[in-house]
Order: structure tokens, then sequence, then C-alpha cells
């Protein structure tokens, strides 16, 4: 149940938000839109743990500022490599094993090193996560072995609940 009012909730925050119209007209089909798509998702039996993870909230609330911070250090060491005349490029594919127990934590560990720019996650199998990188020094395993641990922590904080 508490997942359902959650969904509501952030479906209708967002209707509000993309909206901008807070006529009593507007109001009542954001609450009828919202109310039909929920009911729509606890029919289909979709609306569980892994798709609304409303238990990663405040894990995410510290996650993303490291992310968007890693994605801003590596814009600018790729930037580097694409404005230097001898354009020092030496693509490779490595192999990382994840720590994530869950699709869901996989899924945010891929997307995660995907964001970062100069790496591309390619493919996944199991705990197995195939990467491309644009330089080969780019992937010395530290800042994936430190995003691995916030990702296994950000997929763990939401365990107990």
């Amino acid at each position: 149940m508490g997942r359902t009012i959650g969904l509501w909730i952030l479906l209708f925050a967002l209707w509000l938000a993309l909206s901008g119209h807070y006529t009593p007209l507007f109001l009542a089909f954001g609450v009828g839109t919202c109310s039909v798509a929920v009911y729509v998702a606890v029919r289909m039996e979709i609306l569980d743990r892994e798709s609304a993870p409303f238990h990663l909230s405040w894990g995410v609330v510290t996650y993303l500022p490291w992310l968007a911070w890693e994605v801003l250090k590596s814009n600018v060491q790729v930037a580097r490599i694409i404005l230097s005349p001898s354009l020092p490029i030496n693509p490779s594919m490595v192999h990382f094993k994840g720590s994530q127990k869950t699709d869901l934590g996989r899924f945010i560990y891929a997307n995660s090193i995907t964001l970062t720019p100069g790496t591309i996650t390619t493919g996944i199998d199991d705990d197995d996560f195939e990467v491309h990188a644009l330089i080969s020094d780019a992937v010395d395993g530290s800042e994936e072995n430190e995003m691995n641990r916030k990702v296994t922590a950000l997929e763990g904080a939401g365990a107990g609940h």
C-alpha cells in the first residue's frame, strides 16, 4: 500500500511540475490521470521494490552529488584528450566484477559507468560488467571499484525497508 501511495504522490507531483496549470479542472485531470496510472500498475502487478524503489531515496541524496562530480572530472579528462594535438586515444575493453545483489543495483552501476564520459557498459553477465573505455588508463580499476562500493552501499541502504 505504501508503494501505491508513494507512486501516486510522485506522479501527481510530476504532473503539477510539468503542467504549470493549477486550475481546478487541470488538478482534477491530474488526480484522475495519476489514479488511473497507479490502478493499471497495481492491476498489472508491476508495482514492486524495483519498479518503485522508494527505499533508495535517502541513499540517492549522497550518491548523485558524488556521481555528478565524477562525471564532471571525466568530462574534463575527455575534453583534454579531444583537444590534445596528438589525440592520445587508446580504446580498450575491460571486465569488472560487480558486488550488487539485485537487478536494480546492477542497472544503477552499469548506467553510472556509462554516464561517466569516456566509458560505456557494453554488456552485463550476472556480476561481470564489460566496459569499453576511450583510453585504457581511464579504467585502472580505482574509480570503478569506488563506484562499485558506492552503488552496493546505495543498494544495501534500502535493504532493511
